[in-house]
């Protein structure tokens, strides 16, 4: 994930790169394999050749969207343009699945009317010949997406792996219809057509996710929670996190800081400030952090935080609290507190606080009264 303004404008720079390495290669590509298609009269090998000629267009695509994503923010888009990234992305699988489509009809049109096909050595080496390329495609696309972060290029070395795989089906039906007669071209075709697809659906699912705000990586997470917790002794946990990706380089990340309730209010502030310029310079984001105060020294209020996540973690160990604190009355007792609940969790909130309620009571007395918050739906549970 780049971290500066300077990584941000390398990755876009090596990003149009690799899209303009894209579309002189595929165009070599199509015109080789469209030279062979028409001598030939094979279908897989005409397909195949626009396949290239499309991907020569998703090329295009790649350095428009890189060329968009690194338009810095303005009034209209205070974040950024970094998720013309992902969108780029979407139409480059847009582009894959028509042509998987166009490549199915006339490959199912030639197993109903099969033709004879021409057989000439020179096919042979063409076809090779595009499996190299697109293999060495396939690798430093793969090589730059990871290096990058970049969706668009990993769905662009998908597509052309696929195209190794969809190129050697054509080829082995070109030779097996030359060494024994069998006429397996509008078949081959129908296999291409589908690796086609499957690798138009996976780049279109690349793309949709972080559109739609799929959850961060575990990698990401974890090593951010090591940041804090090991940052400074008067940080005692963290919780409610919130990451917003608005394209490789521009997360805005939030999260709940428990810090010591009697500690000083200027030297936690100062404390809080500098872990968010840590994180910012090393993971590369926005942070907010807010401070939630703990009382670490009430042993009473420790004891009851205790026993009732005891009674919380005895209905489910997956749930998670925080946030917990009491306000004394003349006749009872609220205990207020927050609950992380797991998505999918069926159980709906008010049979999930009326079975927490009626746990605390039995265990601690019907002086007791519980008072929640539950967490569910925004906040990613840590």
């Amino acid at each position: 994930m780049p971290k500066t303004e300077t990584d941000i404008e390398k990755r876009n720079k090596y990003g149009m790169l690799c899209g303009i390495v894209g579309i002189f290669l595929n165009l070599i590509l199509f015109a080789g394999k469209l030279f062979a298609g028409m001598f030939s009269g094979a279908i897989s090998i005409t397909a195949d050749a626009f396949n290239n000629l499309s991907d020569a267009g998703s090329s295009i695509i790649t350095i428009a969207g890189f060329k968009m994503a690194a338009q810095r923010a303005d009034e209209e888009h205070p974040y950024g343009h970094a998720r013309m990234e992902y969108v780029a992305t979407l139409a480059v699988a847009a582009i894959i699945l028509i042509m998987g489509f166009e490549l199915f009809r006339d490959s199912f049109g030639k197993i109903i009317k099969p033709q004879d096909i021409e057989f000439s050595w020179l096919i042979v080496a063409i076809l090779l010949a595009s499996i190299a390329v697109k293999c060495v495609m396939a690798v430093y696309n793969f090589y730059f997406s990871k290096k990058l972060d970049s969706s668009t290029l990993e769905a662009t070395g998908r597509d052309s792996l696929s195209d190794c795989i969809a190129t050697s089906v054509v080829l082995a039906a070109t030779l097996i219809a030359h060494f024994s007669g069998l006429n397996l071209d509008g078949i081959g075709g129908v296999f291409v057509s589908l690796f086609i697809f499957y690798s138009g659906i996976s780049s279109a699912r690349e793309a949709i996710d972080p559109l739609l705000g799929a959850k961060p990586e575990p990698e990401f997470v974890e090593r951010l929670r090591e940041m804090v917790l090991d940052f400074d002794k008067n940080i005692l946990g963290m919780h409610d996190l919130m990451v917003h990706d608005y394209g490789p380089g521009h997360r805005i990340v939030s999260f709940h800081a428990e810090v010591p309730e009697d500690g000083d209010m200027v030297e936690l502030h100062d404390i809080i400030d500098n872990l968010e310029r840590k994180i910012r310079r090393e993971l590369g984001c926005i942070v907010t952090i807010h401070m939630d105060p703990v009382a670490i020294e009430d042993e009473e209020v420790a004891g009851l935080k205790a026993e009732v996540l005891s009674v919380i973690k005895g209905l489910d160990s997956h749930i998670n609290m925080h946030d917990f604190r009491i306000i004394r009355g003349d006749t009872h007792t609220n205990l207020v507190f927050d609950i992380a609940v797991p998505f999918g969790y069926i159980t709906s909130d008010d049979d999930i606080c009326n079975a927490i309620q009626e746990n605390v009571r039995k265990k601690l007395g019907k002086n007791y009264y519980t008072v929640i918050e539950v967490d569910r739906d925004n906040y990613i549970n840590i």
